[in-house]
């Protein structure tokens, strides 16, 4: 076996052990800004998602994605029927099934394997935003439905050969294939559930429903963190030291300067240096910077950040005016992070980091070409992901309901929907204002 193509592979394994180990992330994150009564809830919903997304990928999403098709939809390999190793690891004819992964030496099931994690991301990100109101199975019929269907279609316009990769648009590891996804998603939930009882009173204004655990969320916070050095890097599908190189420390560096920059408007907005607004900065920086991580430099990854920190602090707070519960803040860190970081690639690329791809954005003399392309697909995926997620949401809603009663709700779905609590010995009851 060729040693480059053993290290490629054992590289992008790894990657993706990386961006899995993400799911503890998201779970302690959003266990930590929920209320203690539904732990169990969340924390169940977060661990049953990536075996749900396993089983959806493997039986329709990877075909629809990957597979050979048209500028919409990929037409082969699903149920992983046919396809050759095309990777020179194995020395086979490549069949011309998956002709989008074409271009990665590693052996088809590494990039199963790395391509399956990412979609179950996309399926954890709808977990926060309608968290505390929902039932348990009305959420994984959902993301059943996000994984096999919905996701891998915008998946297959940009990473699968598609019309948009046709277009020019550019995505390196998922600020709209992943992030936005999951964001529009989540938002069509939110619209259909409604807000949490007692956000908000009947003038309207929004009340703090605090989270029960703020070192859970920022342990998990540091999770994902690491585990963006998986997301990231591993997306080059090669252990090209360069590459991998730059883009963790473009990675890095847009998620320190998401960090202090939401630190620091919160404390000024807010009063006090928010240790959610923190995080959720930090987090924000992270989506904004993954577009474009391999194509920008690190002053503009500095940048990159900077500007996402401040969307997220601005996002939550416009989140409430709105009228829109989001109880870890997900539609502003990877539904507008992820906007944000979608058209970055239009400003801030630079060919040089990555010839003969994107070429300049319009910062560096490359003019709205690229943006144009950007902003084409910012549009096309919203529209697409929201109009079927609401779709599904409500089919949902209307044949097997999607919220739990006023009673469990008040309880804590803990009870109501798995009869055991994550605190036995810390017991209380709440009434609605």
């Amino acid at each position: 076996m060729d040693v480059q193509i053993a290290l490629d592979t054992v590289w992008v394994l790894l990657a993706g052990m990386l961006v899995f180990f993400m799911n503890l992330g998201f779970a302690l994150v959003e266990s930590g800004f929920a209320r203690a009564k539904n732990t169990v809830n969340i924390i169940s919903k977060n661990f049953i998602v990536f075996a749900v997304s396993t089983i959806a990928f493997l039986a329709i999403g990877w075909g629809l994605m990957y597979g050979d098709g048209n500028a919409l939809i990929g037409l082969k390999g699903l149920f992983m029927v046919g396809g050759a190793d095309n990777s020179p690891a194995t020395g086979e004819a490549y069949q011309g099934v998956y002709s989008a992964l074409g271009w990665a030496g590693v052996p088809l099931m590494a990039k199963f394997f790395f391509q399956l994690v990412f979609a179950g991301t996309a399926a954890t990100i709808v977990s926060g935003a309608v968290a505390e109101r929902i039932k348990y199975v009305s959420f994984i019929v959902f993301s059943f439905l996000l994984v096999a269907f919905v996701y891998p279609i915008v998946g297959h316009w940009i990473w699968g050969g598609g019309w948009l990769a046709e277009l020019g648009f550019w995505d390196f590891a998922g600020s709209t294939v992943v992030h936005s996804v999951g964001a529009w998603a989540a938002l069509a939930g939110v619209l259909v559930l409604g807000p949490r009882l007692g956000k908000f009173g009947k003038d309207g204004k929004a009340h703090a429903l605090p989270g029960h655990n703020m070192t859970s969320a920022m342990t998990g916070a540091l999770i994902l963190w690491l585990g963006w050095f998986g997301f990231n890097p591993g997306s080059t599908m090669a252990a090209e030291p360069v590459s991998i190189s730059h883009i963790i420390v473009t990675t890095n560096l847009a998620a320190a300067a998401g960090a202090l920059v939401a630190t620091a408007v919160a404390w000024k907005v807010l009063g006090k240096p928010d240790i959610g607004m923190t995080i959720n900065g930090m987090l924000g920086g992270l989506v904004g910077v993954t577009a474009s991580c391999a194509f920008v430099s690190m002053g503009s990854a500095l940048v990159i950040g900077t500007i996402a920190g401040c969307i997220v602090v601005f996002g939550v707070l416009l989140l409430d005016k709105l009228k829109l519960d989001d109880p870890v803040g997900a539609l502003a860190v990877h539904g507008m992070g992820g906007i944000f970081g979608t058209l970055a690639v239009g400003l801030f690329a630079q060919d040089k980091f990555a010839p003969g791809t994107t070429g300049n954005g319009l910062f560096f003399g490359g003019g709205f070409g690229l943006l144009g392309a950007q902003a084409t697909g910012v549009v096309a995926v919203g529209a697409f992901v929201f109009a079927v997620s609401m779709i599904a949401w409500m089919i949902i809603k209307a044949t097997m309901g999607l919220r739990v009663t006023e009673e469990e709700e008040l309880e804590g779905l803990d009870i109501g929907e798995h009869g055991n609590r994550a605190y036995p010995d810390f017991v209380q009851t709440e009434t609605v204002a």
